[in-house]
């Protein structure tokens, strides 16, 4: 067993490959921006039946519960660079071929439930390969300020310049955006086939290894692990809190603070700045504080945050709160991607990334169905109130992991290796 011990931290060297990693990133974030702000209008202009439209955005997120663990399973069996440009590759000629149909006028909801399934289906693939990429492309003591330039810029290209674009593109034809995504796939997909990466780091698989046993092996691993299972334990727990928050936040501005429309986008602007400030400070404080007592922090703050909208009648206060969520939450998810990067062994990344994937993918509609009841049942303004203890209960899972000296897990399935930062 290893132990854990403090990691210096520093910035990534942008040579090497990470600034390639980076670029095709947050291309692929921006042209992800565009169409998920093209689908549900062109959704819309195809049927004014809600449920057809509801089923568009929901296969966007099925795939996730279906095929997410065994995602996890392939990306650790392959050649993660190698996955991530074919898969970026498949994805650019499907999206390409969708603009085409668009553009003759052969637009369906059937083909637009179509593409969303197929490519989140990739998505599996793709994201969990690039988180395990990642640790093969920057030091142990470089993950922290990687994730933290990663997060940060594809926020700033998908929440600020994505979306506000697209009404742009659309004016230019209903296939426009679609086109542009499907370039940004491509040119993502060469910057990724560009990098020089090494072999894998994993041992030979045992005979007769199959994509069940390997997915079971990893999520053994983490649960052994403390940190690591209090982390997706709260991941878990956070992501209920968040489907509940994001579901009614148009509810709880529009009807209890009677704010309007500008209102709504003050405070979706206000936590998108507050995201882009905490991935700048993120390294700082990190090297004080530490990763785990980092998330613990930003957890702690968030539950007030909750608490400030779920009960002061207030758009400024709102705002402000909006702000801080965002700040802490853009710490939450650099440290809790960067403790999972540097805590699972080498060959068991892709499979426990996928299980904090699937865990929220699965938590968010739970959250959003009981903040819907609670709304209704109790008022505008307590479903931010339900996501504070849900919040509050993701932290107490968190402070068994902040106990020194905890033990990093070795795998058992004969196919990695344990690993700890430092």
């Amino acid at each position: 067993m290893a132990t854990v011990t403090a990691v210096r931290t520093r910035a990534p060297a942008w040579r090497g490959g990470f600034g390639r990693l980076w670029s095709a990133a947050v291309l692929s974030r921006f042209g992800d921006a565009l169409r998920s702000a093209a689908l549900p209008l062109l959704a819309a202009s195809l049927t004014d039946r809600p449920l057809l439209i509801a089923t568009v955005t929901a296969c966007g997120y099925l795939p996730w519960l279906l095929f997410g663990l065994c995602g996890g399973a392939i990306a650790d069996r392959v050649d993660q660079r190698r996955a991530m440009w074919t898969v970026d590759t498949v994805r650019g000629a499907l999206v390409a071929a969708f603009a085409v149909a668009v553009a003759l006028g052969h637009a369906s909801i059937a083909l637009l439930v179509a593409l969303a399934f197929t490519l989140t289906t990739l998505q599996t693939l793709f994201d969990n390969a690039s988180t395990a990429l990642l640790p093969a492309l920057v030091g142990p003591e470089a993950l922290g300020s990687a994730n933290a330039r990663l997060m940060t810029g594809q926020k700033i290209a998908g929440g600020l310049f994505g979306a506000p674009v697209v009404p742009l593109l659309l004016a230019a034809g209903a296939a426009v955006p679609f086109l542009a995504d499907a370039g940004t796939f491509l040119v993502a997909a060469a910057l990724v086939a560009s990098l020089r990466t090494g072999a894998p780091e994993r041992a030979p698989g045992p005979a007769g290894s199959t994509l069940r046993r390997e997915i079971a092996a990893g999520l053994r691993t983490l649960w052994r692990d403390r940190p690591l299972r209090g982390l997706c334990a709260a991941t878990a727990l956070c992501n209920i809190g968040m489907g509940a928050l994001i579901a009614t936040l148009v509810v709880l501005v529009t009807g209890w603070l009677h704010a309007g429309t500008a209102g709504y986008a003050a405070a979706t602007t206000a936590y998108t700045v507050g995201g882009l400030a905490g991935g700048a400070v993120n390294r700082r404080l990190t090297a004080v504080l530490g990763p785990v007592r980092t998330v613990l922090l930003a957890g702690t703050a968030q539950t007030a945050a909750l608490v400030v909208m779920g009960s002061v009648p207030s758009p400024a206060a709102l705002v402000a709160a909006m702000a801080a969520f965002g700040f802490m939450g853009m710490l939450w998810n650099v440290n809790s991607t960067t403790l999972m990067q540097q805590r699972s062994p080498a060959g068991a990344l892709g499979r426990v990334s996928s299980a904090f994937r699937t865990l929220g993918v699965a938590g968010a509609p739970l959250g959003a169905l009981l903040g819907g009841a609670v709304a209704t049942a109790w008022g505008q303004g307590t479903p931010a109130l339900l996501a504070a203890a849900f919040f509050v209960l993701a932290v107490l899972a968190l402070i068994p992991a902040a106990r020194p000296d905890a033990p990093v897990a070795a795998s058992r399935d004969g196919a990695t290796t344990a690993r700890a930062p430092g």
